[in-house]
């Protein structure tokens, strides 16, 4: 969808959240609804990989409706990473105030973005984190396994990068506009998963005012996770890759 000069007036002291999708359709219905009714000041951009199960298509009927949802649909799988590349390129260039990403399976309450967005209205803050391990913070439906894997990777990240942060594994973010500005965007190497360490790498090295609010995680309950062990074992090695 492009950006026009209408589109970047519109979008002026708005936020635009970002979804990544694959394979989603049983999500994304209401995670989009529930975006929308959190604040009138949200609007959504779902970047698809060209799922085969037919996400897009429920996204393009949704717009047929309601002109706050805007859709990128790619031509393959080509990772988390570079899906927030594209909303982060995309809002930009609309002219959003913020930016913020989250998971589109349901496990992110959009409820909290309001918010986080007044950290970005009282100017105390260029980056907000929905986080788990804050007072105040909570995690539903963990396997014990899957707590370990959190844990580790974000003791990893604390001890390696020097990053003043209980959740760094979190992907549910707000990032000021003015800060985006800021990051060396086009110079993130990493294209799923790992992303969301570099990013925060990148924010703390910008100077980022950074802080974290509580919110309530709860795992998916429909469909299948996409974090495997390749995508741990890359975390790991662009955490390492950071440090050095």
């Amino acid at each position: 969808m492009p950006v026009t000069s209408d589109h970047v007036s519109a979008a002026a002291g708005r936020c635009l959240v970002v979804l990544p999708t694959y394979q989603e359709a049983d999500n994304i219905g209401a995670t989009v609804h529930a975006v929308l009714a959190a604040s009138p000041r949200l609007d959504v951009l779902v970047v698809d990989d060209a799922s085969p199960d037919g996400t897009a298509a429920l996204v393009t009927a949704m717009r047929s409706r309601e002109p706050r949802i805007a859709l990128i649909n790619r031509s393959g799988k080509l990772g988390l990473g570079t899906a927030y590349i594209a909303g982060f390129k995309y809002g930009l260039a609309a002219g959003y105030a913020a930016i913020a990403t989250m998971d589109a399976d349901g496990s992110h309450d959009p409820a909290a973005l309001p918010d986080m967005l007044n950290h970005i209205d009282a100017g105390d803050a260029d980056l907000i984190i929905g986080s788990r391990y804050v007072r105040g913070g909570s995690v539903e439906n963990f396997s014990v396994a899957r707590k370990m894997n959190s844990a580790v990777a974000n003791a990893m990240a604390r001890m390696l990068l020097g990053l003043r942060v209980r959740d760094c594994t979190s992907g549910f973010r707000l990032y000021s506009s003015t800060l985006l500005r800021h990051m060396r965007l086009a110079k993130l190497k990493s294209i799923g998963y790992s992303m969301v360490p570099e990013l925060l790498y990148e924010s703390a090295s910008s100077d980022a005012r950074i802080v974290e609010v509580p919110i309530s995680f709860r795992n998916r309950e429909r469909g299948i996770s996409k974090v495997t062990v390749g995508e741990i074992l890359s975390w790991m090695r662009t955490v390492a890759a950071l440090r050095r």
